[in-house]
């Protein structure tokens, strides 16, 4: 554990006899994602009684859906550039960030018992590369803390002063919680338990919501027969993408529908705005970033006057995949003055008619307002009721920055209904926001919340 930002002080670490007793207030969290768990530990370390109800058969299935293709669980970049990529909610989130930074994310991950290290293109992932040892680790500590996990469970809102759930055998009961942490998560895919069904129910309470939409997302691109026969599935290796000044870098991977990728996700909000403006869009691809035009021009002016273009490319080192690509951004033809055929292969168009839908989408951007949101994450209009999450109106691209923000809100969310609980003095002065000084007025403390 660091000495700066401890996830959880190492003075409220107590066994679960002393902290969930029948006396605590009691806490509700919607929600056994990431930022549900966390609020989850804040709220229990802080003495409240938790339960975490969750609608799928187990906990955290997007987590673990996130890990199969080795966990990237923050980024190690320098923190004013890890705050901007946040873009438009960065003066919101940066609070959240600076109090939550990456180093503490992983100083979590080693509690946990799992190492964590930089790879190359500074993302940090579990030694493991795996979220399921760290998921079984993290719910066996929440278990120590008197957390309760109850599965099965759907939200559907509030009445009465109560919550409504449905339990596993169908029926429907009120459970009345001293406060709740909404956190939902997005609409991004919602076979894994998000489907921001929850978003209807808030707006008809009078919180402005922003329309969920697909985020870090494919592009969709109408290859040509042939091409989608001949290079569905094959990868693009280290390109370069272009929308307007916007650019992104690294592996891309031909799909039926168009482009998916860590390059494609980056600028799919881009990518999905100017689409739905205009109708469609043009991606520009960049096949070799490394190689100067020049440079290229001499490689491919050593054309034999009768070689066919794809045997020429493919000889120059240009994949199945490639040749294709540059195809279907020339359908009329490959240039074969070798400036032209240069000049394509480092600007080459695609026209794209926008991106991959909810149900395909790493993440989804849109939600909650944060002018509805105090500096604890509490609902303005709900007094008691704090949101945490995807729930949020931020987009963010992959690289490790959605599951930190998942963590930091999480985290304020749960200390944020443990103060209104009063089971937690005030927030303290570093790395917050100007509502959260010492002199600023503290949530009142309260045993009910109101909808």
């Amino acid at each position: 554990m660091g000495q700066n930002h401890p996830p959880f002080a190492a003075a409220a670490r107590l066994e679960a006899t002393q902290i969930n007793d029948d006396d605590a207030p009691f806490c509700a969290v919607i929600g056994a994602g990431p930022a549900g768990l966390f609020a989850a530990e804040a709220l229990a370390r802080a003495g409240a009684r938790v339960v975490v109800y969750e609608h799928k058969p187990s906990p955290a299935r997007k987590f673990l859906m996130a890990g199969r293709g080795g966990l990237n669980i923050t980024h190690s970049e320098n923190l004013e550039r890890f705050v901007s990529r946040y873009g438009e909610a960065a003066r919101h989130m940066a609070p959240f960030i600076r109090d939550f930074p990456p180093q503490a994310v992983r100083e979590f991950c080693a509690e946990l018992g799992e190492a964590t290290f930089v790879g190359s293109s500074g993302r940090v992932f579990p030694a493991s590369f795996k979220a399921s040892p760290l998921l079984r680790a993290w719910l066996a500590r929440l278990a120590r803390l008197g957390v309760t996990v109850a599965a099965r469970h759907s939200f559907l809102g509030f009445a009465s002063g109560a919550l409504r759930l449905r339990g596993p055998d169908g029926g429907e009961f009120m459970r009345p919680a001293d406060a709740v942490v909404l956190a939902l998560g997005g609409a991004s895919w919602p076979r894994l338990g998000s489907d921001g069904a929850w978003a209807a129910g808030l707006s008809a309470a009078g919180v402005a919501v922003t329309p969920l939409s697909a985020a870090n997302s494919g592009a969709l691109v109408a290859w040509s027969p042939i091409f989608r026969a001949d290079c569905e599935g094959q990868p693009i290796k280290t390109v370069l993408l272009r929308h307007g000044e916007a650019t992104a870098r690294g592996d891309m991977v031909v799909t039926r529908t168009g482009l998916e990728g860590g390059p494609v996700y980056a600028l799919s909000s881009r990518l999905r705005e100017a689409a739905a403006t205009d109708g469609e869009t043009t991606l520009v691809v960049d096949l070799r970033p490394d190689t100067s035009p020049a440079c290229l021009v001499r490689k491919l002016s050593r054309r034999p006057p009768k070689q066919s273009h794809a045997t020429f490319l493919r000889r120059a080192g240009f994949t199945k995949a490639e040749i294709g690509l540059l195809r279907e951004a020339r359908p009329d033809g490959l240039p074969r003055d070798a400036e032209a055929l240069a000049a394509l292969v480092k600007s080459a168009p695609l026209r794209v008619s926008g991106v991959s839908g909810l149900e395909r989408a790493i993440s989804s951007a849109g939600g909650v307002s944060f002018d509805e949101v105090d500096a604890d994450l509490m609902l303005r209009k709900m007094p008691g009721v704090f949101v945490a999450g995807e729930m949020l109106d931020f987009d963010a691209p992959t690289g490790g920055y959605l599951l930190q923000a998942a963590f930091a809100t999480g985290l304020v969310a749960g200390r944020g209904a443990a103060r209104y609980l009063g089971l937690l003095g005030p927030a303290p002065h570093a790395g917050l926001s100007p509502s959260h000084l010492p002199n600023s007025p503290a949530p009142e403390a309260s045993n009910k919340y109101s909808v």
